[in-house]
Order: structure tokens, then C-alpha cells, then sequence
């Protein structure tokens, strides 16, 4: 059981926290490029602080305390000119470092300004997203993840706000053992008549089999989950999962599903201990995406404000004669609005003193162990998991997201890793 205390450490992420001063120590992304216009500063929260993101005078982004440092008025009214952010109160321009630039209300030749650093945290952008490293002294390498280097065309990015903390997002990214019951459908149609039974009889093995096996592998990069199926007489379907410490998933996504060799990435960063954003992207390695689609569907679901339509307060839209049917949970197809409801229902901040895990759940606990046993190395100034400082440490090709029908016999272990030494290392399948 996971106590008190600990749920404490697990959940709280604000500056001086154990769990907010790891997350710190690795790039985060905090907007979709797409929420950042040219002269239009965008306010945001991450990790608990009150921040405002800007593009300068060459289009790059940059991420500044939300307060301006003269009065403490908020900066995202500001001006963006003259190479910086500048305070619609007296004048005061910081520029995306946190330098004070001019403060035209002073006398002339001061040099007040020269003594001014205000809140800056360094930012990139790749894939449609903006990252910054919000933490300690030179920024770690960033992580070149495959669809960081994809063409446009094979790569999309979207968010949506999850109303929890972000741990109880990251308990569900390895517990494979929900797919046969939350997300269960039946794709044929709504109006089908046939009996749960039957329906289930007709979907393919992940879903098909709720009993399943699982592996959990401790790997450089986090975890590797391996969710073992029957898969007819003398065969078994093997899946994993890669979560990457501290917060990002790797699984098969639309692309994959379709065979085509795709992925999916959640990436859950806490906007305080009560809410969070999960960035996603979807990634295909060898053919474009269907944006339009991916666009069509999630318009269905999420709304401007990329919040989610199902939500709490409507009971997340659930349709018992869907249910009898359609879909297990009577909430539509859309697998992101399924996860919400798992991880909101719980409540903003879950009591985790009620629950109890099964076998299914081995990932969940390797998963809380691994940040317990990271903050308590920072704490003793030990630098914590994927903190990248080395090229070398920089290839994730052992990040393969992958299912197959293999004999009963088979190790899953060695096959995954004889893929991995493979050169074709960026492919996946389903």
C-alpha cells in the first residue's frame, strides 16, 4: 500500500518539493506552437509557477515569471518589441533570458536595469510543441526521440487537460490489463444487435482477452511492460509499453493499430498538484498521417479550450443503452475520454490508502517505486534517470513499441532486444 507519505511526495510538484524539483530536471513541454502567435503573449502555469511565453523579434520563443519585477503587473498584456516583453505599467522590457532591456521611466543613464534577472527558463521548439528546462544550471541534452526528427507530414501534436494530478495519469500508461474493458467496443456498428459475448468473440486478441500475463522490465530509459495474451493453441500475442522516466508513454498508436508502423507519445506535465496537460503526438514512421482525420476526431471530443467534452460534470456523457451493445463503458470510441474518466473520477489528488493492487498492477508500483528511489537520490545530490548529458546515452533504439503472435515458448525478452540491435530500429509493429 502506498502510504501517506508517500502519496505526499508523489503528487506535490511545486518548486522545493521533492517531485516538483525532479521534474525540473528535465525538458518539459509547456504550449502547442499553435497557442503561441507572433505579438500575442500566451499565460500559462507549469509545475505551480505563473509563467508567460512570447516569440521575439526572430520568432523564437521564450518563457518569463509571469510578474513583472518592477510592480508585479502581469506581463502577458505586455507589448511584444524591441527585441523582448515589455510592461504595459511603466515600460520595463525583458527580453526571453530575463534581462531588463530599458526601463524608459528612469533617470537617463541609469543602470538600474543591468541589476534586474527576472524569472527565465530556456526554451525549444520541435514537432509543434515548445519545451523548456525549468530546472538547475545547464540544460540537460534534449531527448532525440524519433518523431522529434520526422517531416511535418508524419508527425502531429494536440493537448488536452486532465483535472487530477498527473501521477494518476501515469499509473494507467502501464497497466495494459484496461484495454479489454474500458476501451472495448464494437467497431462494427451501434446498432448492432449482438450480445456482449459475441462481440467480444469477434474483436482482435488485445481486446479480445481480458486475462492477461504481465512482464515489467526495468530498461536505461524506465520501463518496458509487457502484456502477454492467448492467442490460440500454442501461441501467445506479446505487447509492450514504454514508459520513459519520469512522465511520457510510448504505445502503439492509430498507425499501428492500422499496421502501418505508428505510435503514439503522452506526455502528462503537472500545471499544479491538481491538474495537468498530457501532450500527445502521433507518429508515423514511413507514411503521412491522416492529420485531417486526426483533426476530425478529436474536434468530436475536445474543445477549443482543449478541454474534454465528457467531463465530470455532464457524467462524462455515458449512455447506458450504448452499453448494452456498443461499448463497455457507454462513452463513445474515443480512448482519451475513456482515460479521464479513470483518472479524474479519483479525484484531483486520489487517496491512495483505499486501493489495492493486483497482479495486473506490477507496473503501476515498479513505476511509484522508480520516483520514490529518484527523489530520494536527488535529495543526496544523485543526478535522477534520463537526465542526458552524454550523446551515446542519447539513441532510443531500445524504445520499440511493438505486438506479435509468438509460440508459448518464446522469450519476448530476446526478441525485443535482437530488434533493437536491428538497424531498422525507428520501426514498429503491430
Amino acid at each position: 500500500m502506498t502510504t501517506k507519505e508517500e502519496n505526499d511526495r508523489l503528487t506535490q510538484t511545486d518548486a522545493g518539493t521533492p517531485g516538483g524539483d525532479l521534474y525540473r530536471r528535465y525538458w518539459q513541454p509547456v504550449a502547442l506552437s499553435s497557442d503561441l502567435l507572433a505579438d500575442a503573449p500566451f499565460p500559462t502555469k507549469v509545475l505551480g509557477e505563473e509563467l508567460v511565453l512570447f516569440r521575439d523579434a526572430n520568432g523564437e520563443p521564450g518563457l518569463i515569471g509571469m510578474y513583472c519585477p518592477h510592480r508585479c503587473t502581469d506581463l502577458s498584456y505586455g507589448r511584444v518589441e524591441d527585441g523582448g516583453l515589455r510592461c504595459l505599467y511603466h515600460g520595463w522590457l525583458m527580453d526571453k533570458a530575463g534581462r531588463c532591456l530599458d526601463q524608459p521611466a528612469e533617470p537617463e543613464g541609469s543602470r538600474y536595469k543591468d541589476e534586474i534577472q527576472h524569472t527565465a527558463y530556456p526554451c525549444i521548439e520541435k514537432a509543434g510543441m515548445i519545451f523548456a528546462y525549468m530546472g538547475p544550471g545547464a540544460p540537460p541534452l534534449f531527448p532525440k526521440f524519433h518523431f522529434f526528427e520526422a517531416p511535418d507530414s508524419q508527425v502531429w501534436a494536440m493537448k488536452m487537460l486532465h483535472r487530477c494530478n498527473t501521477m494518476q495519469a501515469l499509473d494507467g500508461i502501464i497497466d495494459p490489463s484496461h484495454l479489454a474493458f474500458l476501451h472495448y467496443y464494437n467497431r462494427e456498428t451501434k446498432d448492432d444487435q449482438r450480445s456482449a459475448a459475441e462481440i467480444r468473440a469477434a474483436r482482435n486478441i488485445i481486446f479480445n482477452q481480458p486475462r492477461i500475463t504481465l512482464d515489467v522490465e526495468r530498461t536505461r530509459f524506465g520501463i518496458r511492460a509487457y502484456a502477454e495474451r492467448k492467442a490460440g493453441e500454442g501461441k501467445k500475442h506479446v505487447n509492450s509499453t514504454n514508459f520513459v522516466f519520469p512522465n511520457i508513454a510510448f504505445i502503439g498508436g492509430m498507425g499501428a493499430r492500422q499496421g502501418q508502423g505508428g505510435y503514439s507519445v503522452h506526455w502528462h506535465v503537472p500545471i499544479d498538484d491538481e491538474n495537468h496537460w498530457r501532450y500527445d503526438f502521433y507518429y508515423q514512421p514511413s507514411v503521412p498521417l491522416d492529420k485531417e482525420s486526426l483533426i476530425r476526431n478529436r474536434a468530436l471530443e475536445i474543445d477549443d479550450n482543449h478541454m474534454m467534452i465528457r467531463r465530470k460534470e455532464n457524467r462524462y456523457l455515458q449512455d447506458r443503452e450504448e452499453m448494452k451493445s456498443f461499448s463497455f463503458s457507454g462513452m463513445g470510441t474515443f480512448f482519451s475520454s475513456h482515460d479521464v474518466w479513470a483518472v479524474e473520477t479519483p479525484g484531483p489528488i486520489a487517496d491512495r490508502r483505499r486501493e489495492h493492487l493486483a497482479s495486473t498492477d506490477m507496473g503501476v508500483a515498479v513505476m511509484r517505486r522508480m520516483f520514490l528511489h529518484a527523489m530520494d537520490g536527488l535529495a543526496a545530490g544523485k543526478e535522477p534517470p534520463m537526465v542526458l548529458h552524454d550523446d551515446k546515452d542519447n539513441d532510443f533504439r531500445d524504445i520499440v513499441v511493438m505486438g506479435t503472435v509468438l509460440d508459448e515458448a518464446a522469450d519476448h525478452r530476446k526478441l525485443w532486444a535482437d530488434i533493437i540491435g536491428r538497424e531498422d530500429f525507428h520501426r514498429c509493429q503491430v
